[in-house]
């Protein structure tokens, strides 16, 4: 919000994402107040990765902007206690079909089952749920909008970025060609050279800060205000 005070609303928001990822409450109330801000007029630029969440919030745009040879986006399976939802879904899956097919397995997936603490499952399902709504409902009502059946559009989207055993891995880099064959709105910034310029020399300057500072969270507008999280390094 400091970072927002101020602005020209009516030119719309630049949105540079470099993220690994994180919430998906904190996800949607950021996205939620850029849309009222902004008129829903967002655009996602990645210079190298936007991961997770990160992924989730540029699906929240209107288009992105990446670049074709290293930009990256990711899968945006929900994970809870650091523990993939749909994998956790799978395995309880896996071990009723074991179970029923050979009752021996029975003392084995117990001792992996029993970890799972009450409600677990149901938290897994309704993030799943929660998760795969919100994204649906973006893509449709922003980047899909005015297209022909653009709740088709995002549910197709969706369905690769949620394919747990398709995408092997959380951490899976998903490459520009990709995403523009599964239907997302990308763009290459190599098709403007000076652009491509001025948005890597930027981000070539925030990954200097990054990793010779104790800072590892900026949030910052081009006029310089800024929000900054930093280590506390021992004294």
């Amino acid at each position: 919000m400091m970072t927002i005070h101020g602005l020209d609303r009516t030119k719309g928001l630049d949105l540079i994402l470099h993220t690994p990822g994180g919430g998906i409450a904190a996800t949607q109330s950021i996205m939620g107040y850029l849309h009222k801000m902004f008129k829903d007029d967002i655009r996602a630029l990645i210079p190298q990765i936007a991961m997770s969440a990160g992924t989730i919030m540029a699906c929240c745009c209107r288009e992105i902007l990446m670049s074709e040879k290293h930009a990256n986006l990711g899968p945006i399976d929900p994970h809870l206690d650091g523990m993939p939802a749909y994998g956790v879904i799978q395995e309880f899956k896996r071990a009723l079909h074991e179970t029923k097919r050979d009752p021996s397995t029975i003392p084995i997936w117990q001792a992996i089952i029993g970890q799972y603490y009450p409600t677990y499952l149901s938290q897994c399902e309704n993030a799943i749920k929660g998760s795969n709504r919100f994204v649906t409902s973006q893509l449709r009502r922003v980047m899909f909008r005015g297209e022909e059946n653009p709740l088709k559009k995002a549910r197709l989207v969706v369905r690769h970025l949620t394919d747990y055993s398709g995408n092997k891995g959380h951490d899976r880099h998903i490459e520009f060609d990709e995403c523009k064959k599964i239907g997302l709105k990308v763009f290459a910034i190599e098709s403007d050279q000076k652009f491509q310029d001025l948005m890597l020399t930027v981000h070539h300057c925030y990954m200097h800060s990054l990793m010779n500072t104790p800072a590892f969270k900026i949030i910052e507008n081009h006029s310089g205000v800024g929000f900054i999280k930093q280590q506390q390094l021992p004294s």
